[in-house]
């Protein structure tokens, strides 16, 4: 596919907003394999793969970039709360796509956000805790960068029946490919299964969305994948999607 770019602020590329469209319209009855090798050949080293290695999608998602692009640069947010699961699921990865997650952290140690902002952050403004510990490392982790890769759904929750495949990221100022947005449950399980994707133990523990410990707990069969994410508020995002 051809494409033509336009220049803005900075060394990112951007896209006019009618062509992004374009772009991703004609990806709605694409595998996302397909998605994924357009943005290697349209970036090259400019672009990063997100990856929480805790939700289902993102694990397919490692796997089909990993086989088409040996060279994937992969970032995750290490905000010292994870759970042991998930630091297991880098290792296996790792060693499994012979790749190294790059991890992005806050500016401030647990201890040290604590003597800032006073204990438990998390229960009392997890905006600020998400933003500290989360939305300014992935800025850091996005900086020179033309575009990033995310594991996003449409059928995760409400918030995200919206996204494209692929769309200008106004927050970050950089194109965002989402190549499984058009997926549901069952696509990436059947990927899953079928390719013996190594996925998040916790997935098979009742947790549909895995992020920090204290902020994650197991819910039922038949939640949306968001919920079991900040219970008791009704907070669903982190903030690197809105």
């Amino acid at each position: 596919m051809s494409v033509k770019r336009k220049r803005t602020m900075g060394t990112h590329t951007r896209f006019g907003v009618e062509e992004l469209q374009r772009i991703s319209e004609s990806f709605e009855d694409k595998r996302p394999e397909e998605v994924l090798r357009w943005a290697f050949q349209t970036f090259g080293n400019k672009v990063g793969l997100a990856s929480s290695f805790g939700g289902a999608s993102g694990a397919a998602l490692l796997d089909m970039a990993a086989k088409l692009n040996s060279d994937v640069n992969v970032f995750f947010l290490d905000t010292d709360f994870l759970f042991p699961e998930t630091y297991g699921l880098i290792k296996e990865s790792s060693q499994r796509y012979g790749i190294t997650p790059v991890a992005y952290k806050s500016e401030l140690t647990p201890d040290e956000q604590s003597a800032k902002h006073g204990d438990a952050l998390w229960t009392r403004d997890p905006n600020l805790c998400c933003d500290l510990r989360k939305v300014q490392p992935n800025q850091k982790a996005l900086a020179g960068l033309d575009a990033w890769i995310t594991g996003i759904r449409r059928d995760q929750n409400l918030g995200r029946k919206a996204i494209s495949i692929v769309e200008w990221d106004e927050k970050f100022g950089l194109v965002k490919v989402n190549p499984v947005a058009q997926w549901g449950k069952k696509e990436v399980w059947d990927y899953i299964l079928a390719n013996k994707v190594p996925y998040n133990a916790l997935l098979d523990q009742g947790y549909k969305s895995i992020g920090c410990t204290f902020c994650t707990r197991p819910v039922g069969a038949d939640a949306d994948d968001r919920d079991g994410r900040w219970a008791g508020t009704d907070k669903t995002e982190c903030g690197l999607h809105t």
